[in-house]
């Protein structure tokens, strides 16, 4: 399994941007999908996480009701949709696979996380 991240750029506060994560080797309906965000001298933090049925998702507090996860089982490609962004956003976000998840539940530690792709900087400017 491979996961490929893209989507990070420079925005202004209250822009939007959507991060999608584009998986291989397996098919998107087979994972738990989960996002993960890292910012300069803080450690990794849970952002977000879809289960292998594509309806369930929960989110951070600190996203919560800002952020959404979607997945496209046609291109295999799971979708971080950030709106209304803050500074406190700017961080390194990568995307990564829970191969044993179960069909309904979600992780929120990142050690739970089998395959994890290369992350794309999001900057946030005020």
């Amino acid at each position: 399994v491979q996961l490929q991240a893209s989507g990070g750029g420079l925005v202004q506060t209250g822009e939007s941007l959507r991060l999608p994560c584009a998986v291989s080797g397996r098919t998107v309906s087979t994972l738990v999908l989960g996002w993960f965000r890292q910012a300069s001298e803080k450690e990794r933090e849970f952002v977000g996480a879809i289960t292998r049925s594509g309806i369930g998702a929960g989110y951070a507090d600190s996203v919560k009701d800002r952020f959404t996860i979607s997945r496209d089982n046609a291109k295999n490609t799971v979708y971080l949709q950030m709106n209304d962004l803050e500074p406190g956003d700017t961080a390194v976000y990568s995307c990564a696979a829970d191969l044993d998840g179960t069909w309904t539940s979600y992780q929120r530690v990142a050690h739970e996380y089998d395959v994890w792709g290369q992350g794309t900087l999001v900057t946030v400017s005020s």
